[in-house]
């Protein structure tokens, strides 16, 4: 496990891009946060490695993005999903399946669908700082 204390977006990014350089094929990122804690910035900053020219936004309404690159690198938002066959619905075990990179946003709401082995980042603010995150980093395996 590995923690990181970051005191801006910009600095948030460059762990994302950080870490970024460490995955591979088939790799899937659970990420964990309130609203507003830095997912999606950490996503951008992992997208600046993974898929260069790629625009990252939130998928909140469409909820998954798919940006094409080397290694297809997909961005889901997990906000909206109520059960398995949602998932089933939207097609996340393909995604799951195509060797693409997952990052997944709100995995609060899909942790007993969570493949069987799994990347955690955890972001939180800090309590008396407001622009300050805590990121934590580990591998999961069931």
């Amino acid at each position: 496990m590995k923690q990181y204390i970051t005191k801006s977006t910009a600095e948030t990014e460059q762990i994302g891009f950080e870490f970024a350089k460490t995955l591979r094929p088939s790799d899937f990122v659970a990420m964990f946060g309130d609203l507003g804690a830095g997912k999606t910035a950490f996503v951008r900053g992992a997208a600046k490695y993974l898929a260069p020219d790629a625009r990252v936004q939130s998928p909140t309404y469409t909820i998954v993005n798919e940006y094409p690159a080397k290694t297809p690198f997909y961005h889901f938002d997990m906000y909206r999903i109520d059960d398995g066959d949602s998932l089933y619905s939207m097609g996340y075990y393909d995604y799951l399946e195509s060797g693409g990179i997952c990052f997944a946003e709100w995995c609060e709401k899909i942790e007993p669908y969570l493949p069987d082995t799994f990347y955690t980042v955890t972001i939180r603010k800090c309590e008396n700082d407001t622009e300050s995150r805590i990121i934590t980093i580990a591998k999961e395996i069931r």
